[in-house]
């Protein structure tokens, strides 16, 4: 723990956190990778564009500056957190620098108020949440290596076939090259992609959910194409992986991580919620649920544009066929003709009070504003926030 002058320090400056946290972070970011461009090689560049990695550090400074009297209350933020930094393969030797500028960014964007006991009360307290992440991260790599079929740093895998699910939406089977065994999974967890496009200058690594039940030989992951729009470009790995990754093409995987996993404790009801390519995870969780507890009562409830984009139509309607105790629902929010769903529109609490248990245990997963609307539906539904379960694709973010 820190010492009881640097609490009282530090907890003094989370007024100041809530104004200028992203201002902070932002110029954090800015200077870091001027002067470290190879970290650019680890940092999803998208996030950075878009502002949302800045905002996810943001939100976890201000955690840590609330709670660094009571530092056990974030342990499973800094969990999650660690999860995704195993996967990208950060290192010990990488805090140091991070703290050097996170500093520097406080005095950058606070400048006189910033004072040396300021300054100094963050350093101390950098140190204390610096060795909580590189504890929690060594024990997950060593856990990673050491399970049956685990591997350190990235594995060369082999596209072994690909699978067109939807006009946007392309599932990759992947085999690792030297035909050794691969770790398992828990359903809900993620694999993380490397490669460098033709080019660009850094490798680009993006984390994938996998989409089938564990258990198999090879790994699923299930990608959206992200076309460029208005203010946002072209994902440079989804597209990679449409347009290049063909039957024998190499990519570089790091092993399996996550915390938004499947309870598998219970035997109560499971609500499984997906929006668009939300669905990865959901699909991990459903077959193993129906694979591994049959008794289980299960709800699918999907929604996508319209059925062009609906991805995984078939083998949702196979399973629902051959599984008597799960049921699925549809919600186009543009059908086309011919389409076929439950509602038009969007997801709200009325239609969910029609079709689910509100017993169940809710699990969602899709873009932040369906994600917005779900949570919001639950909560008006009065779902406790002990039986709600989410994962953001990419930076943590808020549902309220």
């Amino acid at each position: 723990m820190p010492s009881q002058q640097t609490i009282d320090t530090i907890k003094s400056t989370v007024p100041v956190l809530e104004v200028h946290g992203q201002s902070i972070t932002s110029v954090f970011y800015n200077n870091l990778f001027k002067d470290h461009p190879e970290l650019l090689n680890i940092f999803n560049h998208a996030n950075q564009r878009q502002g949302r990695q800045s905002a996810a550090l943001a939100g976890a400074v201000y955690a840590a500056a609330a709670h660094i009297d009571h530092l056990e209350d974030i342990i499973p933020a800094v969990k999650q957190i660690g999860q995704k930094h195993r996967a990208l393969q950060i290192k010990p030797e990488h805090y140091p620098i991070v703290g050097q500028y996170l500093l520097g960014a406080i005095k950058e964007v606070l400048g006189d108020a910033a004072t040396p006991e300021i300054l100094e009360a963050w350093k101390e307290a950098y140190g204390v949440i610096a060795d909580a992440f590189i504890s929690v991260e060594a024990e997950m790599y060593r856990e990673a290596e050491a399970a049956p079929g685990g591997w350190s740093g990235f594995r060369p895998f082999v596209v072994e076939r690909r699978v067109k699910e939807s006009e946007v939406i392309t599932s990759f089977y992947l085999k690792p090259q030297d035909g050794e065994p691969i770790a398992s999974y828990l359903p809900g967890q993620y694999i993380t992609v490397r490669v460098q496009p033709e080019g660009q200058p850094y490798t680009q690594i993006r984390h994938y959910s996998l989409s089938a039940a564990p258990g198999g030989s090879s790994y699923r992951i299930s990608v959206r194409r992200e076309d460029a729009a208005p203010g946002k470009p072209a994902g440079v790995v989804s597209n990679y992986l449409h347009e290049h990754a063909q039957e024998g093409t190499v990519l570089e995987i790091s092993a399996p991580a996550g915390t938004f996993t499947l309870d598998q404790t219970q035997d109560i009801p499971v609500v499984l919620i997906s929006g668009g390519v939300g669905l990865t995870p959901m699909v991990s969780m459903l077959e193993t649920l129906l694979k591994e507890q049959p008794a289980r009562k299960v709800t699918y409830v999907h929604a996508a544009i319209n059925g062009s984009h609906h991805a995984m139509k078939e083998h949702i309607a196979e399973l629902e066929g051959a599984h008597p105790q799960m049921s699925s629902y549809l919600c186009y929010e543009t059908p086309l003709e011919g389409d076929s769903c439950h509602k038009t529109g969007y997801i709200d609490a009325a239609w969910l009070q029609q079709i689910v248990d509100p017993s169940a245990d809710f699990y969602f997963c899709g873009p932040v504003p369906f994600m917005r609307t779900v949570y919001s539906a639950l909560k008006e539904l009065g779902i406790p926030a002990e039986r709600i379960h989410y994962e953001f694709f990419g930076p943590a973010g808020q549902l309220d």
